[in-house]
């Protein structure tokens, strides 16, 4: 009893994978070499309708188009490689939403991992004695102006007296505009 049940759930389970299964002859999708898309235009390259587009923003936080000042969605060529991998994932490959959010956020992570493990380029250590020279003084004098630059920044500057001062002129040879 048990084994039939079980044969049945494996064989609808494996006929779920098929159905997922990545298509063959699947073509790909020639983006246009534009700097902005809008959101019908993006719409029409997914084969998906707007109102799918702006779920997937809600869903993927790696899917963020800019907005125009009108509110507009102006999605970049990134962008649209993202949401076309979000189609695949989804609806070719047979992943949920959280499954498809995870699988990008680990994609991330690792991309993220391997840029900054690249070595960083070598400076170049060996120059001529006179160059290196030169160099070096020039580093000690920016050294020594930007130690009083911070000097005089962090000085604590004079009290300055927020009353106003007002400048006394004593009445002597003033004009009387207003004479009897």
């Amino acid at each position: 009893m048990y084994g039939v049940a079980y044969t049945s759930l494996r064989a609808g389970l494996s006929m779920q994978k098929q159905k997922h299964a990545p298509q063959r002859g699947a073509v790909a999708t020639t983006i246009p070499d534009k700097l902005y898309f809008r959101i019908g235009e993006v719409a029409k390259l997914c084969k998906v309708q707007a109102y799918v587009l702006r779920f997937w923003e809600s869903e993927f936080p790696q899917l963020k188009p800019n907005k125009s000042g009108t509110g507009q969605r102006l999605y970049r060529k990134r962008d649209v490689e993202m949401a076309l991998q979000i189609k695949r994932l989804l609806h070719e490959d047979g992943y949920t939403i959280a499954g498809a959010r995870q699988l990008l956020q680990s994609e991330e992570r690792e991309a993220r991992k391997a840029h900054h493990a690249q070595p960083e380029l070598p400076l170049k250590t060996e120059l001529t004695g006179l160059k290196k020279d030169r160099n070096e003084v020039r580093l000690q004098r920016l050294r020594k102006e930007l130690k009083e630059l911070l000097g005089m920044l962090s000085a604590s500057p004079a009290p300055v007296s927020r009353e106003r001062k007002v400048k006394k002129t004593e009445p002597h040879e003033r004009p009387n505009l207003f004479s009897e």
